[in-house]
């Protein structure tokens, strides 16, 4: 026999979530950090519209960090410069970040030495990216002990950093390059390549010579033609296999 509902109890159970959900958003939109509402943080720079998402993750050493204008800082991502809070790490930048470059969510930027990161770049989530590595040259000291090294990241403008990407302390990225999901990267990594696996290796790379090398499976998306209103938009979705071949003719015909 069904038990009787208590519409009493579920009435105060959805205006509980709904404040809940309320609250929730208000705490993001309050929480989160811009050049005209840095909170707590210290920023060397931060540029116009700019954002960090809330709740952060773990940020440190902010005066030696250079954010660029338009970038967009997902939730729980890590930015540090410095081994520690409270250093004097001198004069200049430690990590610098160019114009409109975005952080996936859970992404960590770890910049005990030097790391830049060109303008336009993307992030999937939980990237990780480090200029310090754990050494273990001396066997008879745990290795979390033992003096870490440091060497200087570069990843050029343009690229995407697929999710869960490992970049390494010493890696130099070029221009437009594609990291894939998962890959381990260390080294110099050439322009308009696309890296792959543990460690990373280029899989396909573009030269003006030869083009795309191994040639690419699928034609290149075709861009929204300028002045296309939302409603022309829906309209070409609704569209069956007939009505895009009708199309195609007559645009032959014109």
């Amino acid at each position: 026999m069904p038990k009787p509902k208590n519409t009493f109890s579920s009435w105060r159970r959805r205006v509980a979530q709904r404040m809940v959900h309320a609250a929730w958003a208000w705490a993001q939109r309050a929480g989160s950090v811009t050049a005209d509402r840095p909170g707590r943080l210290n920023f060397g720079s931060i540029g116009e519209a700019t954002q960090l998402a809330f709740p952060l993750g773990t940020v440190f050493g902010e005066p030696w960090i250079h954010l660029g204008s338009y970038c967009i800082i997902a939730e729980q991502v890590t930015l540090t410069a410095g081994l520690m809070p409270d250093l004097d790490l001198g004069p200049d930048p430690i990590l610098r970040i160019g114009d409109g470059v975005v952080l996936g969510r859970g992404s960590h930027v770890i910049a005990d030495t030097t790391v830049t990161i060109g303008s336009d770049c993307y992030f999937g989530p939980y990237v990780y990216v480090t200029s310090t590595n754990h050494s273990y040259d001396d066997p008879h000291q745990p290795i979390g002990r033992q003096w870490p090294r440091m060497e200087p990241v570069e990843i050029g403008p343009g690229c995407w950093i697929g999710t869960g990407a490992v970049i390494l302390p010493g890696a130099r990225i070029g221009r437009n390059v594609v990291v894939a999901a998962g890959a381990v990267v260390r080294g110099t990594v050439p322009d308009h390549a696309v890296v792959a696996g543990a460690p990373a290796r280029v899989v396909r790379r573009w030269t003006p010579e030869q083009g795309w090398q191994p040639p690419l499976r699928t034609p290149a998306p075709v861009p929204i033609p300028d002045g296309m209103t939302p409603e022309q938009l829906r309209a070409l979705a609704e569209l069956d296999e007939d009505g895009v071949a009708r199309l195609a003719e007559l645009e032959t015909e014109g």
